[in-house]
């Protein structure tokens, strides 16, 4: 791949450079920014008349957009979705409350506003799955049987891995995660502006694995160390950023950058380090290295834990057996359909799915299109042509008011939604879209119309 070179931040100065009121005009006449509504290779086929009995287990992002798409697409069908949770977190943006730039008000929202009428909501989640039998068993111990099924219960987050960690702790003692919840990131912001404050010792971990928003770690640690430039206490604090193995991100410009970014910036990155424990009260992070076991003391740590399929996906049939995906237990679709490789009445979308790329809100903005009209093809018994491409986007924030828009699909090429924006420049378009934008995306893709 050819390399590319990242410009400096002065370069959007430049005579001729782009206009503020321009691009911001721009940005609202094209729908509020469906920079990422879906890299795929055709349009939706026209409403099927059937009987079917459509199952979707998880009311998250591609729970309740497939929901939306599948209302229109199917005339007829018997749609029910299943999760108890009533709450929904827009979680793109936990990091902007996590570094002080939005309230954390803005990130809940209820569930019940964007699923549509006529789908029966099951407020409880699934505790089993019998794809053998073709159907699910809840919690509180309904059957539920189908005649397709749309699996997107988003990932656990696996923090009782790390020994001694717990998110009650979050807030205390120095740690911070953004991973957790709403609440989580509210009082991690409390514990990063009391760092940017004080200065002191920082550790940003990254684990391994597949995990949601791959870009998510690498924010906090620049948003973070601007923070302490802005109050003026970058001299009194040392910043490590811990990966496990050498990557940084799996985009390989965006890459290299980050392994110049960061020491430019002063932040020591610290190769083949995972962390296997951490002691609160004494403040200390054990990882483990190809040396042996290292201990860092912190001021602040921001723990990001290792993900995998939630404990009812991980019991079933469903996962991949073999593989990188089966490190994870994701489940196991082809990565263009995402239809199951083994049962073919079964689709994945969203974070769920053990493809090559992309556990983001943008990959769900473009794997429930895929997901919904290919399952609408295999009802109407004609061939599924819809394709994802791996496409994957991250707004990646480098200091509050300035990111790069990184759009990227399975071949690790950029794929630019907007041809005005340099993939390549930090700038403070992406910043804007990131903070005043793609929410409303969001919000439309929820409903089915990105």
């Amino acid at each position: 791949m050819e390399t590319k070179h990242f410009t400096s931040r002065a370069a959007d100065r430049r005579p001729g450079a782009l206009n503020r009121r321009q691009v911001l005009g721009g940005l609202a006449g094209l729908g509020a920014v469906a920079a990422a509504a879906g890299h795929v290779r055709t349009a939706e086929a026209a409403a099927v008349r059937t009987r079917a009995r459509v199952v979707i287990v998880g009311a998250g992002a591609a729970g309740i957009a497939a929901a939306n798409r599948l209302v229109r697409l199917l005339d007829g069908a018997s749609i029910t979705i299943i999760d108890a949770r009533r709450e929904h977190w827009y979680q793109p943006g936990f990091t902007l409350v996590a570094t002080g730039v939005w309230p954390q008000h803005k990130l809940v929202d209820d569930n019940a506003r964007y699923i549509p009428a006529g789908v029966n909501w099951v407020r409880s989640m699934v505790a089993e799955y019998d794809p053998d039998a073709n159907r699910v068993v809840t919690a509180d111990g309904q059957v539920i049987d189908y005649d397709y099924l749309v699996i997107a219960p988003g990932l656990s987050l696996d923090y009782d891995r790390i020994e001694g960690m717990s998110t009650d702790l979050i807030g205390q003692h120095g740690i911070a995660s953004v991973y957790a919840s709403p609440q989580a990131t509210s009082l991690s912001w409390q514990v990063f502006r009391e760092f940017a404050e004080r200065g002191g010792t920082g550790v940003f971990t990254r684990p391994p694995g597949a995990i949601k928003c791959a870009g998510a770690p690498v924010k906090v640690a620049l948003l973070n160390e601007h923070r302490l430039r802005q109050r003026g206490g970058r001299d009194r604090a040392r910043l490590h950023y811990t990966i496990p193995a050498t990557g940084m991100f799996s985009q390989p410009d965006i890459d290299r950058f980050l392994k110049a970014e960061f020491p430019r910036r002063g932040i020591e990155i610290e190769q083949h380090h995972r962390l296997l424990r951490i002691d609160p009260p004494r403040r200390e992070a054990t990882f483990a290295t190809p040396e042996g076991e290292r201990t860092i003391a912190y001021d602040v740590i921001h723990v990001v834990p290792t993900m995998s399929a939630p404990a009812s996906l991980v019991a079933s049939p469903l996962p991949w057996q073999e593989g990188e995906h089966a490190v994870g237990h994701w489940l196991e679709v082809d990565m263009y359909t995402l239809q199951h490789r083994r049962y073919p009445n079964i689709f994945g979308a969203g974070d769920i799915n053990g493809v090559p790329m992309g556990k983001t809100a943008a990959s769900v903005k473009a794997q429930v299109p895929v997901a919904t009209a290919n399952l609408a093809a295999m009802i109407a018994d004609r061939e599924m042509t819809m394709a994802y491409d791996g496409y994957t986007s991250c707004p990646l924030i480098t200091e509050v008011g300035r990111a790069i828009l990184v759009e990227f699909d399975y071949e690790g090429k950029m794929v630019p939604s907007f041809p005005f924006i340099d993939p390549y420049t930090e700038h403070w378009v992406p910043w804007v879209m990131k903070d005043r934008f793609l929410q409303a995306a969001y919000n439309a893709m929820l409903r089915g119309r990105v």
